[in-house]
């Protein structure tokens, strides 16, 4: 039985079991079911000459321009297929894709996303199954056991602090440490990270997390922002010292532009896969499969990588291919949404 997908209040939540799939896939013998399920050894190349006809690329994306950009202009480039890339929220992007195919109106031809979204628009059937060579060069993580979307890169979260303010021999080596009151009206954290919570109570235990995180929130205070990229610049700004939750690829990408901000870890770093899926009914099938092979090719991988995230290739090193990590399973995250939502916003507050 599938579940309806709806978007509250920019968040998104999982509802009432017993709706249809957004849409049915495509029958057997139509190009998308055809070239997405065939493994021959022409694959690519039938692949590249149906790109090329075809001629032209949509994306829905919630990644910044200038970190997804990358991968679509090396695409470009090397295929010349002209991209469009229409960026919004993560929820956003879920919300139109859901409600484009519902209405019959297939405009998308891939989704590169955040986990949970990609997986309730896979539960939904907006986006299908695919077989890729690339596959058994990725982490586990990275797979789903569905075949509807795949990571392509980890978002991890890190901790984050200002190098002018805080010296790097006084930071917190476990969370107990930041009951220390010379944290007071130090600390902060990003709005919705809920999935971050999910992951840190995995490892130290729920009833212990949620204890520490409220005796630290009323011993020390924690400034709560919206928006990971304007955590991180706060933080380089040194109007938030330490940051609980910032993605490591932002803080690296300002530290390599000279900003006074350097990233660190409590325990295993919590990461959750984010990817790509190839729309059901896509308009431009060879393309939008190219696409997908392409992003997790070698070289696009590398292109990833390059932008400071981490791929989830197991062929391209990154410095935190060595960092343990605790993974967030994107279908958790979707059916305990509102648990931990709710939980973190009781934790931390509502922010601003």
């Amino acid at each position: 039985m599938t579940r309806c997908l709806l978007v509250f209040s920019l968040a998104l939540a999982a509802v009432a079991a017993g709706c249809g799939p957004a849409s049915p896939a495509p029958p057997a013998g139509t190009a998308m079911e055809d070239l997405a399920q065939y493994e021959g050894a022409d694959r690519l190349q039938k692949l590249i000459a149906g790109a090329r006809r075809e001629g032209e690329l949509s994306v829905y994306t919630s990644a910044q321009t200038t970190d997804l950009g990358p991968v679509v202009e090396a695409y470009e480039k090397k295929y010349g297929i002209k991209a469009s890339i229409w960026r919004a929220g993560s929820e956003a992007v879920l919300n139109r894709a859901l409600q484009e195919t519902r209405a019959g109106r297939y405009t998308v031809d891939v989704v590169e996303t955040n986990g949970p979204e990609l997986e309730g628009l896979a539960r939904e059937q907006v986006l299908h199954v695919v077989k890729s060579p690339h596959h058994a060069e990725l982490i586990p993580p990275a797979i789903q056991p569905h075949g509807r979307w795949v990571g392509t890169r980890l978002n991890v979260f890190v901790q984050a602090y200002n190098t002018k303010q805080i010296r790097k021999e006084d930071l917190p080596k476990t969370w107990d440490d930041l009951l220390d009151p010379k944290w007071k009206g130090k600390l902060g954290i990003e709005q919705e990270d809920s999935d971050w919570l999910a992951g840190v109570s995995g490892t130290i235990g729920e009833a212990r997390a949620q204890t520490l995180f409220r005796q630290i929130v009323a011993a020390n205070g924690m400034s709560v922002r919206k928006g990971h990229t304007l955590l991180t610049q706060l933080v380089a700004s040194g109007e938030v010292p330490v940051a609980l939750t910032v993605y490591n690829y932002k803080a690296e990408q300002l530290r390599a532009e000279g900003a006074p901000i350097d990233w660190f870890t409590i325990g295993n770093a919590i990461a959750r896969p984010n990817g790509v899926g190839v729309a059901s009914h896509a308009p431009h099938p060879h393309a939008a499969l190219l696409f997908y092979e392409f992003e997790l090719s070698p070289e696009g991988q590398q292109v990833i990588a390059d932008r400071e995230f981490v791929p989830t290739s197991k062929l391209i090193d990154t410095p935190l291919n060595k960092v343990p990590m605790t993974f967030v399973d994107a279908s958790v995250s979707l059916d305990e949404y509102d648990k931990w939502k709710n939980l973190y916003t009781d934790l931390f507050g509502s922010g601003r």
